[in-house]
């Protein structure tokens, strides 16, 4: 038995091997994440003699380079959360933090969890890839956000109110109609300088233009609020320009909003429990592939409390003696990533409230019994994801 720590960090790794009863192969060495490095430290592991089991820290992206080399030469390797490896006993009342000192604490966890850990595979490839876009769609959505508040508070001042004109769904590209409306009658002289017919006419060619259905009451309700609002800004060509560029960046933001939307789906279609996840209630092409990327490959969790505590949803305790306390907050210790995304399928079921779910039906009896909000919305994701672990587990576990 070889064990194998790495410690990773940008461009470089401290790297220690170790055998049981505390026998050191390798004392801490420095390897930089460059070919001729990782193919010496590949060769080193080839030569020693026995099984050997590389472990190393899933930090951010930092450890991708040396793993891909790793498995591409049949070194078993495996990443594991950093939480496991802070926790895991250090044995000794010293606090010492250094690379060196954690590269040999991650090779003493690799020989303590020897036939726990799970070996990475190109699986593994494709829900990073999940997870990277998932993060990416988190960013461009935030960005869609302010681009939104960006452009309502300048139409606030040449338009007050035009956004709230048309209730119409998104299209594939993101585009939203008050947008495009706005695009064209970027200030409310764009409208109530014309007569009503004129308008009813320009308008109506405006919408079979952009493909919207036009309706001749619609035209004419914008026309009379038209009449009664107070611009800010004067209609130029200086505020013109401010308008259409504040568009441009949400349009812009919208479609790669979209286009990773489209791209995360896909990505998720190729992983083996996509059709279970997408057949659960509150969850969508949107949820669904979020879902999938935060909670990663469910055979890891040894059991439906792990990966509560993964995502941070499990009840807290706090009991000492006789003292046991009633009420304690969830742990938070996990992905916050993965509990909006819980929050959010929450949210879809209060709305959608589909009778036959057992989760809504959860989810319904605590607010029924007047609990507070974050209360029964954390109750019933951590039920949802009691039942996600329950039928993807059984589902992958009957795979050939």
């Amino acid at each position: 038995m070889n064990a194998v720590g790495i410690d990773v960090s940008k461009g470089k790794s401290m790297v220690a091997i170790l055998r049981p009863f505390g026998e050191i192969i390798l004392k801490p060495v420095e390897v930089k994440h460059t070919n001729s490095e990782i193919r010496s430290l590949i060769k080193a592991i080839q030569s020693i003699d026995g099984e050997s089991k590389v472990v190393m820290e899933h930090t951010g992206r930092y450890y991708e380079p040396i793993m891909h080399e790793l498995v591409k030469a049949g070194i078993f390797a495996c990443a594991v959360n950093p939480k496991l490896i802070k926790d895991f006993d250090n044995n000794s009342l010293r606090k010492v933090k250094s690379d060196k000192a954690d590269s040999i604490k991650i090779a003493r966890y690799t020989l303590d969890k020897w036939s726990d850990l799970k070996q990475y595979s190109v699986m593994d490839e494709i829900r990073d890839q999940l997870k990277t876009m998932n993060r990416q769609f988190g960013f461009y959505m935030k960005h869609k956000t302010a681009m939104k508040n960006n452009l309502i508070g300048l139409l606030d001042q040449t338009y007050p109110g035009v956004n709230t004109y048309f209730d119409s769904l998104a299209r594939e590209d993101g585009s939203q109609k008050w947008v495009d409306f706005s695009n064209t009658y970027w200030h409310v002289d764009c409208v109530r300088k014309m007569s009503l017919k004129a308008f009813t006419e320009h308008y109506h060619k405006w919408c079979k233009r952009n493909k919207y259905l036009f309706s001749q009451s619609k035209a004419e309700e914008i026309y009379g609020k038209a009449k009664e609002i107070v611009p800010v800004l004067p209609k130029d060509e200086l505020t013109k320009k401010i308008i259409h560029q504040a568009i441009e960046q949400l349009n812009t933001a919208s479609k790669t909003v979209e286009d990773l939307r489209t791209l995360m789906n896909e990505t998720a279609s190729k992983l083996p429990e996509y059709d279970i996840v997408m057949a659960m209630k509150g969850v969508g092409p949107s949820l669904g592939p979020q879902l999938m990327a935060e909670i990663g490959d469910v055979t890891r969790f040894t059991h439906k409390s792990a990966i509560t505590a993964f995502a941070g949803v499990d009840p807290g305790v706090n009991e000492s003696g006789t003292y046991n306390q009633k009420s304690v907050p969830v742990t938070k210790r996990g992905s916050a990533h993965l509990r909006k995304a819980l929050f959010q399928v929450m949210d879809i079921l209060i709305k959608t409230h589909p009778e036959d779910d057992e989760v809504y039906k959860f989810l319904d009896k605590k607010r029924s019994e007047g609990k507070p909000y974050f209360v029964y919305m954390t109750a019933g994701a951590n039920k949802f994801l009691r039942i996600y672990y329950g039928r993807v587990k059984e589902y992958m576990s009957n795979l050939p």
